[in-house]
């Protein structure tokens, strides 16, 4: 069974949007490190891992497209 054009693009933007999360949460962060703004750090953070988890979810899916094909 051959995976569709469509599945991959879905798979390529997910994983686009969850390394915008990274990026913005990094970004967060890093401001929060320079204001010491704790709040800022900490969602930072969680977007970092939200964006780590999406990731996965992608992994994940891409090994049951592989298993399947």
């Amino acid at each position: 069974m051959n995976t569709s054009f469509g599945d991959d693009y879905m798979s390529i933007e997910d994983r686009a949007k969850a390394t915008a999360k990274d990026v913005e949460g990094k970004i967060q962060e890093g401001a929060g490190n320079l204001t010491g703004d704790r709040e800022a750090q900490a969602k930072g953070k969680a977007k970092q891992v939200e964006a780590d988890a999406r990731h996965g979810v992608e992994d994940g899916k891409d090994q049951v497209k592989r298993t399947i094909d």
